[in-house]
């Protein structure tokens, strides 16, 4: 049974269950679905630094439980109580790939999504030695090899691999998918010459890209990030691609519209505050800040998205 209790939320109380003093009762949990260190660990820490100042007299403590690819998080984050007390990383691509494939204990289209925060571009990365300078000459010589060029992404059914089914589609090529349990060693194996491509998050690039040691053949968003500097779109390039990670709030389903109405305005202070920008961009940040329903309209869209794919093209198959 979900334990349900009135939140006194900035001065305003919740009507319809018990009272408690929130949030100085005791510390907000942030569930992270994945290890420290990753991408989703920095955004989901980053926000609880900052969002406090924003949601007066809030603790926060990050709690990671990490397994099966964020399915064990993400069930963690929607069995919560429904209070205020437990909020949690939301990704598009992972969470909505795991539903699809499996039966979890959670729905994504249940949460109660509050706020995006980052939307990594995916991209497609060679060394600085390869002789491919563009995706057409990849595209080319896959048409020559089908099914023998290697193209490295974080596993089965991550944002990686999506891109990459999608590039093979809008390509009319057979890659040889090469699954990894994470970006380290595909960077690894990109660096040495036993992987010929390497699909990973634009963030995740930035250094080696800066150190000349990698190239971009193209990334996966709307429109170029910046510091990807001349890396075009896939769709610049002649393929209508988009793919990447987004990375945002979501607390578990049932959360009471008043408190969510916080959750928001805080959010949507916080993402414009300068502290929070600054430290966002040291930490090489893609930001794209969605609050309420502009978040859920884009979460939903991508969700049925990928319902299509799978009906095209399981990726476990």
């Amino acid at each position: 049974m979900r334990r349900r209790t009135l939140l006194a939320v900035g001065g305003l109380a919740v009507p319809g269950i018990a009272h408690a003093a929130w949030p100085q009762e005791r510390p907000i949990e942030v569930i992270i679905p994945f290890p420290p260190g990753g991408g989703v660990d920095q955004m989901g820490r980053l926000v609880a630094h900052h969002l406090p100042r924003h949601l007066p007299g809030a603790r926060m403590a990050v709690i990671n439980r990490p397994g099966a690819g964020g399915h064990i998080g993400f069930e963690t984050l929607f069995n919560a109580a429904p209070d205020g007390y437990t909020i949690g990383a939301a990704t598009n691509t992972a969470m909505h790939a795991i539903a699809i494939e499996r039966r979890p204990r959670y729905r994504p289209d249940e949460f109660t999504l509050i706020a995006n925060v980052v939307d990594d571009p995916g991209a497609f990365w060679v060394t600085a030695r390869s002789p491919w300078r563009t995706l057409e000459d990849l595209r080319m010589a896959a048409r020559g090899r089908p099914g023998e060029i290697g193209v490295g992404t974080a596993g089965i059914g991550s944002d990686d691999h999506m891109l990459l089914l999608a590039f093979e589609a809008a390509a009319g090529v057979n890659l040889l998918h090469v699954p990894y349990a994470g970006t380290a060693p595909i960077q690894r194996d990109l660096l040495v010459g036993t992987l010929a491509v390497g699909a990973f998050n634009g963030s995740e690039a930035l250094n080696l890209l800066r150190d000349g040691r990698i190239r971009g053949l193209a990334q996966g968003g709307p429109e170029r990030w910046a510091p990807l500097g001349p890396v075009p779109t896939f769709r610049e390039a002649g393929f209508d691609v988009l793919g990447g990670s987004s990375r945002g709030i979501a607390a578990p389903p049932g959360l009471h519209p008043e408190i969510t109405l916080q959750y928001e305005l805080a959010f949507t202070a916080m993402l414009a505050d300068p502290d929070f920008l600054r430290d966002a961009a040291q930490q090489g940040f893609p930001m794209r800040p969605l609050v309420g329903r502009a978040y859920r309209q884009m979460m939903a869209a991508d969700y049925a998205n990928l319902r299509a794919l799978w009906q095209r093209r399981p990726w476990r198959e």
